[in-house]
């Protein structure tokens, strides 16, 4: 499966510059790809639940063609670095965590970020902080997976596919809202932004 699997200059063209998150990224959609013995997904073959709004998601949607806007990139605000894979043909899933924080992986990291995002940061520690990200970047891309990953095989319940709702007109500002999203208030469906909730909580 290694020819199916873009490089990572491409992850770097979407994403912007090189970073750990975007290696990280690249390294867990190249260990489900190749667990799961998939292709990158033209459709919604293969899904991918994350844990975090990081860079590493950019990369996770180049490799694998998860993406938000086919639904097959389904996002959980739990703030950590965990993904599962899931493969639609198969029925098999995995479930990939990072083991330890970048800052234990290369404990210069941490200092160099303070310092080159300091308000007095010298040209020098702006560099210097380049030179240890793009190195800890590339320890992250060539290490073996078990010292960076916690890879495990999962079983769980498939996520239904994307569907398509009708859209509806908010009463208050007039925009359109798909109508699965809509709330009701006063008797008139609203969007989110203007729902105003009630909790007694």
């Amino acid at each position: 499966m290694e020819d199916q699997i873009v490089p990572f200059s491409e992850v770097t063209k979407f994403h912007g510059h090189v970073c750990p998150g975007s290696a990280i990224g690249y390294r867990v959609a190249e260990i489900a790809i190749e667990k799961l013995i998939s292709s990158r997904a033209v459709d919604e073959e293969l899904v991918a639940i994350v844990e975090n709004d990081s860079c590493s998601v950019d990369a996770i949607q180049v490799v694998t063609g998860c993406t938000m806007g086919k639904g097959n990139l389904i996002f959980r605000d739990y703030g950590k670095q965990a993904y599962t894979f899931m493969n639609r043909k198969t029925g098999e899933a995995v479930r990939i965590s990072l083991k330890n924080s970048m800052e234990s992986i290369d404990p210069e990291f941490a200092q160099a970020r303070e310092k080159a995002f300091s308000e007095n940061a010298t040209d020098g520690e702006r560099k210097e902080f380049e030179r240890i990200k793009n190195n800890l970047s590339e320890k992250v891309l060539h290490a073996p997976a078990d010292d960076i990953f916690k890879v495990e095989n999962v079983e769980m319940e498939f996520p239904e596919e994307a569907r398509l709702f009708n859209s509806v007109r908010c009463s208050r500002c007039g925009e359109l809202v798909a109508e699965h999203r809509a709330r009701v208030e006063n008797g008139k469906l609203v969007c989110i932004p203007c729902f105003h909730g009630y909790s007694r909580n």
